[in-house]
């Protein structure tokens, strides 16, 4: 059953507005808070603002999201602080998480239904922040009815789902950013500045490391697509944003240590540790190595070895104390132990870079091309630990789409593939 409310009665129960917030009132006689300007201690602005185009008429982006869980709790809480950019609509498939999430952040609606959000002609942009099995097609019903979309990743799972949900959008000329949020982490950031500035000379290898605090139950794991698909892919898309070229191959192995019940699983859904070597244009060299296990909290970073030099991030902690005792020196405390506590502020920056797109009309900082490279890369890992060898990227477009000469002839001249990620020209010669 469809059920479709007003959440106006509920917004005296909203989250508390700091007093950098001003107020202003609206034509229904509601109070909403509107986040200023926010300054550090030394006056210069933070990253979490905005850059708006000034304009005669300043235009209000009205937008609905798609799943009040964490995620999409993160979300809407950095949309309402950003400027020009109106929430008037959530959805989740249990209703008084709709609700409550609507009462919180002054959203006047809120249903259980997801295409309400998406049909509703109020909206001009929609947030899918749903379980990965409904994006696809709640993207395609977002650029049917013409709504510019944020999507978390993946687009699918299915290599051709996801180019079908990309072309949806080019068809459609509407907006697709994928939410690949450590693109927006300030270390990671400031590791891609160092390469482009050339402040460590020409890089020659990029390394990531991936260690989640404790292994994901059996049922997450279970039918999760394996350890390089919903863990390591954030990794192998860091890698090519930071060599700023497309991969040319991979090599990945995978291994059992944590919890050996998961070992009954098929493909890599049975490995709890892996690595992988990519190699980049020039001799650039990257690796990955991800565990679901790391008994000194989440370990997340980055190294990049240049010709002149090296840059290399560290964890992030809750504050900067340190202990000092004739047994131990070190952090007070441990590393940030969850994803949505480490890259808070990533998701708000790539949330209100999204808006940015929006209120100036420029292109997303992070496209569905992205997340289809990342969606690849990740499947050839896949590929290449099962089969010991090097794979190359083109190989895994090559089987999804390659069944006749006809159909890889065309695929060579699409344009959503990077031209190494393209089939041969010849397609004949992919038949022999």
């Amino acid at each position: 059953m469809r059920f479709i409310a007003s959440s106006l009665s509920l917004i005296i129960a909203a989250a508390p507005i700091s007093p950098l917030d001003a107020f202003v009132s609206k034509p229904n006689g509601l109070t909403f808070g509107i986040r200023k300007q926010q300054l550090s201690n030394n006056g210069r602005s933070t990253n979490l603002m905005m850059n708006i185009e000034k304009t005669d008429t300043e235009k209000t982006i009205k937008v609905g999201v798609i799943g009040c869980g964490r995620i999409g709790l993160v979300h809407l809480g950095a949309i309402t602080k950003a400027p020009n950019v109106l929430p008037v609509i959530v959805s989740n498939p249990t209703i008084s998480k709709a609700e409550s999430a609507a009462a919180t952040y002054g959203v006047p609606k809120f249903s259980s239904d997801a295409m309400d959000v998406i049909t509703d002609p109020e909206v001009d942009a929609v947030w899918i922040c749903s379980p990965s099995q409904f994006h696809a097609d709640q993207i395609k019903a977002c650029a049917a009815n013409g709504k510019d979309i944020f999507c978390e990743k993946p687009i699918a799972t299915d290599l051709a789902e996801t180019v079908e949900a990309i072309n949806a959008c080019q068809e459609a000329g509407v907006k697709l950013m994928i939410g690949l949020q450590r693109r927006f982490d300030q270390n990671f950031l400031r590791v891609k500045d160092a390469i482009r500035d050339k402040e460590v000379g020409e890089p020659i290898m990029i390394k990531l490391c991936s260690r989640d605090p404790e292994p994901p139950p059996f049922e997450y794991v279970k039918g999760g697509g394996g350890i390089f698909n919903d863990m390591a892919v954030h990794d192998l898309d860091m890698t090519r944003f930071l060599a700023g070229s497309d991969p040319i191959d991979i090599l990945a192995i995978g291994s059992t240590h944590i919890d050996k019940s998961i070992e009954v699983l098929p493909g890599s859904e049975k490995y709890d540790t892996a690595s992988c070597i990519v190699r980049y244009p020039n001799g650039v060299q990257a690796m990955v190595d991800v565990c679901r296990q790391s008994s000194y909290g989440y370990d997340q970073r980055a190294e990049v070895l240049g010709t002149k030099g090296m840059i290399a991030t560290d964890n992030v902690y809750p504050n900067t104390a340190k202990i000092y005792k004739n047994d131990f020196t070190g952090n007070a405390d441990m590393p940030y132990d969850f994803f949505l506590s480490r890259y808070n502020e990533a998701y708000v920056t790539e949330t209100i870079a999204f808006c940015e797109a929006l209120v100036n009309d420029t292109p997303v900082p992070c496209t569905g091309e992205d997340g289809l490279v990342a969606l690849v890369m990740s499947i050839a890992a896949d590929m290449s630990a099962a089969e010991n060898r090097w794979v190359e990227f083109s190989e895994v477009v090559q089987a999804v789409y390659c069944k006749s000469p006809t159909e890889c002839s065309l695929l060579s001249q699409n344009d959503v593939f990077p031209d190494g990620f393209k089939p041969k020209t010849d397609a004949v010669e992919l038949l022999s």
